[in-house]
């Protein structure tokens, strides 16, 4: 994202006790709690694979290449197969789009005039774990490279290894700030160019393959992402050119994207290496002073206009109105570029979807003042986030780019349909504190301090932290310096009557409003048992507090003083490129604990999960739908075991989740909600065919609520 307008340790701990065998299968909850309500759902898989369904010519020989296949740089201009070449393309990011509709959504792109795709990856996606690759589903990268390709479109490869994008730690794997000691990211630190090697040796080897020169779509390969707005450590690239070359070779163009000023461009090329330097900026800027500037980081003649990130809309955080941008506008600005052989890519031209706990976050004036992106990621882009295309900018954009592109034209594709469902009927499950007991102790850890999520083995979802204390008479003042992200407490006398004994709700702490929580006295016979869940409601994606641990990050004090013996329970879920594991044995499936009854007169703040079904009734019924969460509290939702993201309708402005047609059937499709605060009043979902982007203030901030 743009660098001048993208918002784009503690001490020492003590010894930590944790079991070295056993993992955390809470995924099986998600069939639990729908066996709980008299459902049966199957084993969710990894959306397919196309691998098998596309294909590409054979690897051409070294004199081939040369004679008929190059992409190059030469007079200031792109050279395709010996021909001046103008790059209109658009971000399209595989990722944030189900497989099933990559056709699509390229073919709209395609509609558009565009002849470019370019697209970031990953590296979270695709290496969950350490050492664990995946590229199935919806991180089969080279499938969609691959149908790019048969759509007749080039490729622009953006392959980090950090991406930024709006993206859970800018592309980076979570598990990178677990290691000892810590890794120094973004820098020549040789422990995390180890690391970064060991990826690249995966991914580019993939990529090889279908680089233009042979016999494939991608054209060039971005290095980084504007590091000149982060740091100026010119070995760190240098490294990753030496790296990205020998797997590469010499044909490929290697780039860099940093933003149109002296001081960025000066921090973020890598000069007398042979890679070619260019810029984004804010749309309605003047392109050709910044173009001129750009010249000067470039070789003599090695220097065509481009603007690897042209805006076509803007981002959007929790608690904001939703961004737009002026179709005209936008559309005037990017016929200025094209108007005299620039060169541009949209960004986007179609956003798509934070599907999973994947969404970045930004920070203001301090790592406090924190702003998550919301689950959509529309972008105010030509192409919505459901592919409609029926819309100004779309045509605006089209209108100017029909007059500069060689491509063929295309007939626009019709939008896709819709379907309301109706309402949902949903049913309360399993609480938080079943969803404990159901944890393998083995996967509990126990210290005498909190540890971070990422300590923990846990990269994305919930942690329960549970200790206790001796409660006044008066009451106890509790305190969390530093909470990342969001703390619901609770307290109940456990010890005294272990089927019993009551949960009480008292409040609620935040990174960005972090305030005590008064504790009332209990009349507890012993200790009171202190219990508090903590959201990571994803890493920020940009700028200097990008080492973004999750969980409780500091010491909690109780009247000033610091409380010792934790334990640490995981509630983590699934996500994208992580498949359930439903190997509990099936006599658990309708076990369920008593061990708390939850009060009623603290208001209705006890997470729970709550499961429901809808029909459909034929195969030509299935459509594109939204889940409509108008009433409902926080929390996160599942379609047939699919993730597709986080709800927040009271702070807004999104209301509704997209559900793309791919992940329902005919017949039984079945609902989970993990909601961590107010159910509707009358439990009930409603599936609706519209976005909503109008819940809670317009003019609030996530920061000042």
């Amino acid at each position: 994202m743009l660098d001048q307008a993208c918002f784009c340790r503690r001490g020492t701990m003590a010894k930590i006790s944790r079991p070295s065998t056993g993992r955390h299968r809470l995924a099986f909850v998600l069939l639990l709690f729908l066996v709980a309500v008299g459902i049966c759902v199957p084993v969710f898989a990894l959306l397919p694979s196309l691998s098998s369904r596309q294909s590409l010519p054979p690897a051409l020989t070294g004199d081939e290449k040369m004679m008929s296949r190059r992409f190059y740089i030469k007079d200031d201009k792109f050279w395709k197969d010996e021909n001046p070449f103008q790059i209109i393309g658009g971000d399209l990011h595989y990722f944030r789009v189900l497989p099933e509709y990559w056709e699509d959504r390229l073919m709209r792109a395609k509609a558009l005039g565009l002849n470019t795709i370019q697209t970031y990856v990953p590296w979270n996606l695709h290496e969950p774990k350490p050492g664990k690759f995946v590229f199935e589903g919806i991180a089969d990268l080279v499938s969609f490279i691959k149908l790019c390709q048969k759509l007749d479109l080039l490729v622009m490869l953006r392959a980090g290894p950090y991406i930024c994008g709006e993206w859970d730690l800018g592309g980076f794997p979570a598990w990178l700030l677990a290691v000892k000691p810590p890794l120094r990211l973004r820098t020549a630190d040789p422990a995390y160019l180890k690391l970064v090697e060991r990826w690249w040796n995966v991914l580019l080897r993939k990529v090889f393959p279908l680089l233009h020169s042979n016999g494939g779509p991608v054209i060039m390969v971005q290095i980084e992402n504007e590091y000149g707005s982060y740091g100026n450590d010119k070995a760190y690239l240098r490294n990753l050119v030496t790296m990205a070359r020998g797997h590469l070779g010499n044909d490929i163009i290697l780039y860099t994207t940093d933003g149109g000023t002296r001081e960025a461009l000066e921090k973020g090329n890598v000069p007398l290496y042979d890679v070619y330097s260019a810029v984004d900026f804010s749309t309605g800027d003047d392109p050709w002073p910044i173009f001129e500037l750009q010249k000067k980081f470039n070789a003599p003649g090695r220097s065509p206009p481009l603007s690897s990130e042209f805006y076509t809309g803007w981002l959007t955080h929790w608690g904001e109105k939703i961004a737009k941008t002026d179709a005209e506008f936008t559309a005037a600005s990017l016929e200025k570029i094209l108007s005299r052989n620039g060169s541009a890519v949209l960004y986007m031209v179609h956003g798509g979807t934070n599907f999973g706990f994947y969404n970045g976050a930004n920070t203001g004036s301090d790592e406090f003042d924190y702003k998550p992106d919301l689950t959509s990621y529309d972008y105010d882009a030509p192409i919505k986030e459901s592919g409609d295309i029926n819309n100004l900018k779309f045509k605006a954009l089209q209108r100017v780019i029909k007059k500069y592109s060689a491509a063929p034209h295309t007939t626009n594709p019709s939008n896709t349909k819709r379907k309301a469902y109706g309402p949902i009927k949903m049913q309360r499950t399993i609480s938080l504190f079943d969803l404990m007991t159901m944890t393998d102790p083995v996967d509990m850890i126990t210290s005498a301090n909190p540890i971070s999520m990422e300590s923990a083995g846990q990269m994305f979802g919930f942690l329960v932290y549970e200790s206790s204390y001796i409660s006044k008479k008066s009451g106890n003042i509790l305190r969390i310096p530093k909470v990342h992200d969001r703390a619901q407490v609770f307290v109940s006398c456990l010890s005294q009557d272990v089927d019993g004994g009551v949960l009480r709700y008292i409040g609620t702490t935040e990174r960005w409003n972090n305030q005590p929580v008064s504790i009332p006295t209990t009349e507890c016979a012993s200790n009171t048992s202190l219990f508090i869940l903590v959201e990571n409601m994803g890493r920020v994606n940009y700028g200097p507090y990008i080492f973004d641990e999750k969980g409780i990050l500091s010491p909690v004090y109780l009247d000033g003083q610091i409380i010792h013996g934790w334990k640490m329970i995981p509630i983590p879920f699934h996500n994208l490129s992580q498949m359930p594991n439903l190997s509990f044995e099936m006599q658990h499936t309708k076990k369920k604990s008593k061990k708390f009854e939850l009060t009623k007169d603290v208001g209705q703040n006890e997470p729970a999960l709550f499961a429901g079904e809808f029909s459909i009734n034929s195969v030509d019924e299935i459509k594109d739908t939204y889940l409509s969460f108008n009433g409902w509290g926080k929390g996160v939702a599942f379609i047939n075991i699919f993730n597709i993201g986080r709800y927040w309708p009271s702070v807004g402005p999104q209301c509704n989740l997209y559900v793309p047609a791919p992940l329902l059937k005919a017949g039984r499709n079945y609902v989970v909600i993990f909601e961590l605060e107010s159910p509707h009043v009358d439990l009930l979902l409603r599936s609706v065919d519209q976005e909503d982007f109008t819940c809670g203030s317009n003019y609030s901030k996530v920061n000042q609520l």
